[in-house]
Protein backbone atom coordinates (compact mmCIF):
# COMPACT_ATOMS: atom_id res chain seq x y z
CA UNK A 1 0.00 0.00 0.00
CA UNK A 2 1.14 3.51 -0.33
CA UNK A 3 2.58 5.89 2.47
CA UNK A 4 -0.60 7.50 3.76
CA UNK A 5 -3.52 4.99 2.76
CA UNK A 6 -5.48 3.71 6.05
CA UNK A 7 -4.39 0.57 7.34
CA UNK A 8 -6.49 -2.21 7.07
CA UNK A 9 -8.46 -3.82 9.91
CA UNK A 10 -7.74 -7.76 9.87
CA UNK A 11 -8.97 -10.66 12.07
CA UNK A 12 -7.40 -13.44 11.94
CA UNK A 13 -9.60 -16.28 13.22
CA UNK A 14 -7.97 -20.04 14.33
CA UNK A 15 -8.16 -22.43 16.55
CA UNK A 16 -9.36 -25.81 15.22
CA UNK A 17 -8.26 -27.90 13.11
CA UNK A 18 -8.83 -31.53 11.92
CA UNK A 19 -5.81 -34.16 12.64
CA UNK A 20 -4.10 -33.52 9.37
CA UNK A 21 -3.21 -29.83 9.94
CA UNK A 22 -1.73 -27.89 12.36
CA UNK A 23 -2.78 -24.56 12.93
CA UNK A 24 -0.56 -22.48 15.20
CA UNK A 25 1.87 -22.98 12.42
CA UNK A 26 0.03 -21.71 9.94
CA UNK A 27 -1.84 -19.09 12.08
CA UNK A 28 1.89 -17.72 13.17
CA UNK A 29 2.86 -17.90 9.78
CA UNK A 30 0.17 -15.94 8.32
CA UNK A 31 -0.17 -13.27 11.04
CA UNK A 32 3.60 -12.97 10.25
CA UNK A 33 3.23 -11.81 6.86
CA UNK A 34 0.37 -9.71 7.45
CA UNK A 35 2.06 -8.07 9.77
CA UNK A 36 5.48 -8.01 7.74
CA UNK A 37 3.31 -5.99 4.70
CA UNK A 38 3.23 -2.86 7.45
CA UNK A 39 -0.64 -2.29 5.90
CA UNK A 40 -2.45 -4.48 8.03
CA UNK A 41 -3.73 -3.92 11.75
CA UNK A 42 -4.60 -7.67 13.05
CA UNK A 43 -6.19 -9.12 16.04
CA UNK A 44 -6.20 -12.75 16.32
CA UNK A 45 -8.86 -14.71 17.63
CA UNK A 46 -8.90 -18.11 18.73
CA UNK A 47 -11.67 -20.04 18.85
CA UNK A 48 -12.76 -22.90 22.36
CA UNK A 49 -11.23 -26.06 21.62
CA UNK A 50 -12.50 -28.90 19.86
CA UNK A 51 -15.79 -29.81 21.96
CA UNK A 52 -15.31 -27.10 23.83
CA UNK A 53 -18.16 -23.69 24.56
CA UNK A 54 -19.18 -21.75 22.04
CA UNK A 55 -22.26 -20.06 23.79
CA UNK A 56 -20.40 -16.56 24.67
CA UNK A 57 -18.51 -17.06 20.82
CA UNK A 58 -19.81 -13.64 19.56
CA UNK A 59 -17.27 -11.83 17.34
CA UNK A 60 -17.90 -8.07 16.17
CA UNK A 61 -17.25 -8.98 12.24
CA UNK A 62 -18.39 -5.49 11.83
CA UNK A 63 -15.11 -3.75 13.43
CA UNK A 64 -12.64 -5.62 10.45
CA UNK A 65 -12.38 -4.55 6.96
CA UNK A 66 -11.81 -8.18 6.54
CA UNK A 67 -11.73 -11.46 8.34
CA UNK A 68 -9.37 -14.10 7.25
CA UNK A 69 -10.31 -17.79 7.95
CA UNK A 70 -8.02 -20.53 8.93
CA UNK A 71 -10.41 -22.49 10.67
CA UNK A 72 -11.65 -26.15 10.17
CA UNK A 73 -13.73 -27.08 13.33
CA UNK A 74 -16.77 -27.22 15.47
CA UNK A 75 -20.18 -25.71 13.83
CA UNK A 76 -20.67 -21.69 15.61
CA UNK A 77 -23.88 -20.82 17.48
CA UNK A 78 -26.38 -20.30 14.74
CA UNK A 79 -26.64 -16.50 15.92
CA UNK A 80 -23.10 -16.23 15.22
CA UNK A 81 -23.43 -17.69 11.56
CA UNK A 82 -26.22 -15.52 10.72
CA UNK A 83 -24.21 -12.33 12.01
CA UNK A 84 -21.37 -13.48 9.61
CA UNK A 85 -23.50 -14.22 7.05
CA UNK A 86 -25.12 -10.76 7.30
CA UNK A 87 -21.57 -9.25 7.68
CA UNK A 88 -20.48 -10.55 4.45
CA UNK A 89 -23.55 -9.69 2.74
CA UNK A 90 -23.08 -6.28 3.18
CA UNK A 91 -20.13 -5.46 2.33
CA UNK A 92 -17.56 -7.58 4.59
CA UNK A 93 -14.29 -9.23 2.91
CA UNK A 94 -13.45 -12.89 3.88
CA UNK A 95 -10.03 -14.63 3.26
CA UNK A 96 -10.77 -18.57 2.93
CA UNK A 97 -7.20 -20.08 3.42
CA UNK A 98 -6.45 -23.71 2.69
CA UNK A 99 -8.23 -26.33 4.61
CA UNK A 100 -11.02 -24.03 5.85
CA UNK A 101 -12.83 -24.84 2.82
CA UNK A 102 -13.87 -28.41 4.68
CA UNK A 103 -15.37 -26.78 7.52
CA UNK A 104 -19.08 -26.02 8.14
CA UNK A 105 -20.60 -28.55 4.98
CA UNK A 106 -24.36 -27.61 6.42
CA UNK A 107 -23.84 -24.14 6.22
CA UNK A 108 -25.79 -23.22 3.01
CA UNK A 109 -24.20 -19.59 3.32
CA UNK A 110 -20.77 -20.75 4.28
CA UNK A 111 -21.07 -22.97 1.26
CA UNK A 112 -21.61 -20.26 -1.28
CA UNK A 113 -19.39 -17.94 0.26
CA UNK A 114 -16.41 -20.49 -0.66
CA UNK A 115 -17.73 -21.40 -3.93
CA UNK A 116 -16.60 -24.88 -3.82
CA UNK A 117 -14.63 -27.03 -0.83
CA UNK A 118 -14.05 -30.20 0.09
CA UNK A 119 -14.78 -33.57 2.46
CA UNK A 120 -17.61 -32.69 4.95
CA UNK A 121 -19.61 -35.36 2.58
CA UNK A 122 -19.48 -32.59 -0.11
CA UNK A 123 -20.89 -35.18 -2.95
CA UNK A 124 -22.65 -34.27 -6.44
CA UNK A 125 -26.05 -33.42 -4.18
CA UNK A 126 -23.70 -29.99 -3.47
CA UNK A 127 -23.26 -28.84 -6.30
CA UNK A 128 -20.55 -29.47 -9.42
CA UNK A 129 -16.73 -29.21 -9.49
CA UNK A 130 -14.92 -26.46 -11.56
CA UNK A 131 -12.61 -27.52 -13.58
CA UNK A 132 -10.64 -25.27 -16.40
CA UNK A 133 -11.10 -26.80 -20.10
CA UNK A 134 -10.63 -24.98 -22.77
CA UNK A 135 -10.12 -21.83 -22.32
CA UNK A 136 -12.87 -21.55 -19.64
CA UNK A 137 -14.34 -22.60 -16.94
CA UNK A 138 -17.08 -25.69 -16.99
CA UNK A 139 -19.06 -26.91 -13.96
CA UNK A 140 -18.92 -30.44 -14.11
CA UNK A 141 -21.49 -32.90 -12.83
CA UNK A 142 -19.76 -36.22 -12.43
CA UNK A 143 -19.75 -38.01 -9.16
CA UNK A 144 -16.62 -37.45 -7.05
CA UNK A 145 -15.12 -36.56 -3.57
CA UNK A 146 -12.47 -34.37 -2.67
CA UNK A 147 -9.40 -35.79 -2.75
CA UNK A 148 -5.30 -34.83 -3.12
CA UNK A 149 -2.24 -36.45 -4.40
CA UNK A 150 0.73 -36.68 -1.95
CA UNK A 151 2.25 -33.14 -1.66
CA UNK A 152 4.49 -32.22 -4.74
CA UNK A 153 5.97 -29.22 -6.70
CA UNK A 154 3.47 -28.37 -8.88
CA UNK A 155 3.08 -24.94 -11.54
CA UNK A 156 0.75 -22.45 -11.04
CA UNK A 157 -1.41 -20.92 -14.07
CA UNK A 158 -2.64 -17.47 -14.38
CA UNK A 159 -6.28 -17.18 -15.57
CA UNK A 160 -7.34 -14.29 -14.97
CA UNK A 161 -4.28 -11.65 -15.75
CA UNK A 162 -6.29 -8.39 -15.45
CA UNK A 163 -8.07 -9.10 -12.37
CA UNK A 164 -6.14 -7.11 -9.42
CA UNK A 165 -4.67 -9.95 -7.36
CA UNK A 166 -3.15 -10.96 -10.50
CA UNK A 167 -1.89 -8.24 -12.40
CA UNK A 168 1.81 -8.38 -13.25
CA UNK A 169 2.56 -11.83 -11.74
CA UNK A 170 3.70 -14.53 -14.37
CA UNK A 171 1.65 -16.69 -16.37
CA UNK A 172 2.84 -19.32 -14.75
CA UNK A 173 4.98 -20.29 -11.77
CA UNK A 174 6.03 -23.37 -9.48
CA UNK A 175 4.94 -23.43 -6.20
CA UNK A 176 6.79 -25.03 -3.46
CA UNK A 177 5.98 -28.56 -2.37
CA UNK A 178 2.09 -28.99 -1.03
CA UNK A 179 -0.98 -30.17 -1.25
CA UNK A 180 -3.07 -29.60 -4.85
CA UNK A 181 -6.94 -30.02 -3.59
CA UNK A 182 -9.00 -31.55 -6.17
CA UNK A 183 -12.40 -32.07 -7.12
CA UNK A 184 -13.80 -29.99 -4.62
CA UNK A 185 -17.50 -29.11 -5.14
CA UNK A 186 -20.03 -27.01 -4.17
CA UNK A 187 -23.08 -24.56 -5.29
CA UNK A 188 -20.15 -22.30 -7.90
CA UNK A 189 -22.18 -19.28 -7.87
CA UNK A 190 -20.58 -15.93 -8.36
CA UNK A 191 -17.02 -17.66 -8.47
CA UNK A 192 -13.84 -16.38 -10.87
CA UNK A 193 -10.76 -18.48 -11.41
CA UNK A 194 -7.97 -16.79 -11.16
CA UNK A 195 -5.64 -19.79 -11.31
CA UNK A 196 -5.71 -23.60 -11.55
CA UNK A 197 -3.01 -26.47 -11.18
CA UNK A 198 -2.72 -29.62 -12.80
CA UNK A 199 -1.71 -33.21 -11.32
CA UNK A 200 -0.80 -34.94 -14.27
CA UNK A 201 -2.00 -38.76 -13.49
CA UNK A 202 1.34 -40.21 -15.38
CA UNK A 203 3.56 -38.35 -13.10
CA UNK A 204 1.79 -37.94 -9.83
CA UNK A 205 -0.08 -40.99 -8.35
CA UNK A 206 -3.65 -39.80 -7.62
CA UNK A 207 -3.39 -37.12 -10.37
CA UNK A 208 -7.00 -36.01 -11.58
CA UNK A 209 -5.35 -34.83 -14.87
CA UNK A 210 -7.75 -31.52 -14.50
CA UNK A 211 -6.78 -28.46 -13.92
CA UNK A 212 -7.90 -27.65 -10.33
CA UNK A 213 -8.87 -24.14 -9.17
CA UNK A 214 -6.35 -23.12 -6.29
CA UNK A 215 -7.30 -19.29 -6.46
CA UNK A 216 -10.50 -17.72 -6.85
CA UNK A 217 -12.73 -14.94 -6.08
CA UNK A 218 -16.92 -15.04 -5.04
CA UNK A 219 -19.12 -12.64 -4.45
CA UNK A 220 -21.30 -12.53 -1.95
CA UNK A 221 -24.26 -10.35 -1.52
CA UNK A 222 -21.79 -6.98 -1.40
CA UNK A 223 -19.10 -8.83 0.05
CA UNK A 224 -15.62 -9.99 -1.13
CA UNK A 225 -14.35 -13.18 -0.64
CA UNK A 226 -10.71 -14.60 -1.71
CA UNK A 227 -10.14 -18.31 -1.82
CA UNK A 228 -6.49 -19.89 -1.91
CA UNK A 229 -6.06 -23.60 -1.83
CA UNK A 230 -2.79 -23.33 -1.04
CA UNK A 231 -0.35 -23.61 1.84
CA UNK A 232 -0.80 -26.99 3.56
CA UNK A 233 0.76 -27.24 7.38
CA UNK A 234 0.75 -30.70 8.21
CA UNK A 235 -0.04 -31.82 11.99
CA UNK A 236 3.58 -32.87 12.08
CA UNK A 237 5.22 -29.73 11.34
CA UNK A 238 7.07 -27.76 13.86
CA UNK A 239 7.91 -25.02 11.71
CA UNK A 240 7.10 -22.92 8.76
CA UNK A 241 6.56 -25.08 5.58
CA UNK A 242 8.20 -23.97 2.29
CA UNK A 243 4.62 -24.04 0.59
CA UNK A 244 4.16 -20.78 2.68
CA UNK A 245 7.47 -19.40 2.58
CA UNK A 246 6.82 -19.67 -1.28
CA UNK A 247 6.39 -15.74 -2.59
CA UNK A 248 4.20 -16.85 -5.21
CA UNK A 249 1.94 -18.08 -2.32
CA UNK A 250 2.73 -15.05 -0.51
CA UNK A 251 2.10 -12.30 -2.89
CA UNK A 252 -1.31 -13.80 -3.78
CA UNK A 253 -2.51 -14.06 -0.21
CA UNK A 254 -1.78 -10.51 0.41
CA UNK A 255 -2.99 -9.06 -2.56
CA UNK A 256 -5.99 -11.23 -1.90
CA UNK A 257 -6.41 -9.74 1.76
CA UNK A 258 -5.74 -6.28 0.44
CA UNK A 259 -8.68 -7.18 -2.40
CA UNK A 260 -11.64 -8.31 -0.17
CA UNK A 261 -11.52 -5.69 2.39
CA UNK A 262 -10.75 -2.64 -0.09
CA UNK A 263 -12.12 -4.00 -3.65
CA UNK A 264 -8.52 -2.97 -4.96
CA UNK A 265 -4.97 -3.83 -5.07
CA UNK A 266 -2.27 -1.17 -4.52
CA UNK A 267 1.07 -3.77 -4.23
CA UNK A 268 3.36 -3.77 -6.93
CA UNK A 269 5.03 -6.98 -8.41
CA UNK A 270 7.80 -7.97 -6.03
CA UNK A 271 10.59 -7.82 -8.41
CA UNK A 272 11.37 -11.50 -7.31
CA UNK A 273 8.94 -14.31 -8.34
CA UNK A 274 8.87 -18.16 -8.80
CA UNK A 275 9.97 -18.71 -12.51
CA UNK A 276 7.91 -21.38 -14.31
CA UNK A 277 10.37 -24.55 -13.40
CA UNK A 278 11.96 -22.74 -10.39
CA UNK A 279 10.67 -22.73 -6.60
CA UNK A 280 11.50 -19.45 -5.23
CA UNK A 281 11.43 -18.70 -1.06
CA UNK A 282 10.77 -15.46 0.99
Amino acid sequence: MKSGDPVIKTLLLTGQSSQWHNWKISRAALESLLLKAGSFEVDVLTTPESGGDFSGFDPDWETYDVVVLDYEGDDWPEATRERFADYVCKGGGVVIYHATNNGFPRWPEFNEMIGVGGWGERDESVGPKLRWRNGEIVRDNTPGLAMHPDPFAFQVTTRASEHPIMNGLPERWLHATDELYSQLRGPAKNVEVLATAIADPSVVENGTGEHEPVLMTIGFGEGRVFHTTLGHVGVKDRETPDCLKCIGFSETFLRGVEWAATGKVTRTAPERMPEKDQVALG
